[in-house]
């Protein structure tokens, strides 16, 4: 009987990325943002998204939750943004994490709130609650974006004006961008709205298109038109379903990966 050399299997690759936390922000006690270091093979179109979590708890599976990614495609890290939710299973201890924590990040981004989903026009419109403005970070910050239209307007409705994170950027920092700063300057619209304080644009977005008050308010022709719109939607199942409708009404038409249409939707979201 002879001895034989039996070799282990070979180690099961991991589905996930364990990332470095290198910053994070602290808007209010319902939102913070994080940034982590960046895989040197992860590559992601401007507006996806993709699983970020942390390890279970006690040997548990981990917990993972699908965020927009909120750095554009050829940003060195990966910014993230997100609630806290006191009892939520994750956000009750991601909203803890400290540089130099880890996070674990799906391999594979996706999403539907890209640019290859849309087909060509003169503006685009990115329209967002909450922390559905995520993806219009990515997208407003890619140069393609300003390449195949005229006009960008950012359009992010919140309850409250502390909510309104992002507002400096979007309004000035975004100008100093080393690749897209001057094309911001000259192109995006950064178009807030509050619905639970006082604001010089109050309201629902969709109350606001609906009454025509966003479009007297850009000096725009009310409405939307197939020709020249396009429209990207983040946020409440509420105002996506809705504005959704509005569109359909002015005649856009959905668009998709496989088919691309004047506006497109995140159905990862909103279910």
């Amino acid at each position: 009987m002879t001895d034989v050399a039996v070799s282990a299997p070979p180690a099961k690759a991991s589905p996930f990325h364990e990332l470095k936390v290198l910053w994070v922000h602290h808007w209010t006690d319902q939102l913070f943002s994080f940034r982590v270091e960046r895989p040197e093979d992860f590559r992601f179109r401007s507006g996806e998204f993709v699983m970020i979590g942390l390890p279970g708890e006690d040997g548990g599976k981990p917990i993972l939750r699908a965020y927009s990614i909120a750095s554009p495609q050829w940003d060195e890290q990966l910014e993230f943004l997100s609630i806290k939710v006191p009892d939520g299973p994750l956000t009750s201890r991601l909203q803890k994490i400290q540089p130099g924590d880890t996070v674990l990040m799906g391999k594979k981004p996706t999403g539907t709130l890209v640019l290859d989903a849309l087909t060509g026009g003169e503006r685009l419109w990115l329209i967002g609650t909450g922390t559905g403005l995520a993806p219009w970070l990515s997208v407003a910050r890619d140069p393609e974006t300003y390449s195949r239209f005229g006009r960008v307007i950012v359009c992010h409705t919140v309850r409250t004006v502390a909510d309104l994170t992002y507002c400096d950027f979007l309004t000035a920092g975004i100008h100093d961008d080393p690749l897209i700063g001057d094309e911001a300057k000259a192109q995006l619209t950064y178009y807030p709205t509050v619905t639970r304080e006082p604001f010089d644009t109050p309201g629902r977005i969709t109350d606001r298109i609906r009454s025509g008050d966003l479009f007297r308010d850009l000096g725009l022709p009310e409405g939307f038109s197939p020709e020249r719109d396009r429209v990207m939607l983040c946020g409440s199942m509420a105002m996506i379903k809705e504005t959704a409708e509005l569109l359909e009404g002015y005649g856009l038409r959905e668009g998709s990966n496989a088919e691309p249409g004047d506006y497109v939707l995140e159905r990862a979201f909103v279910g």
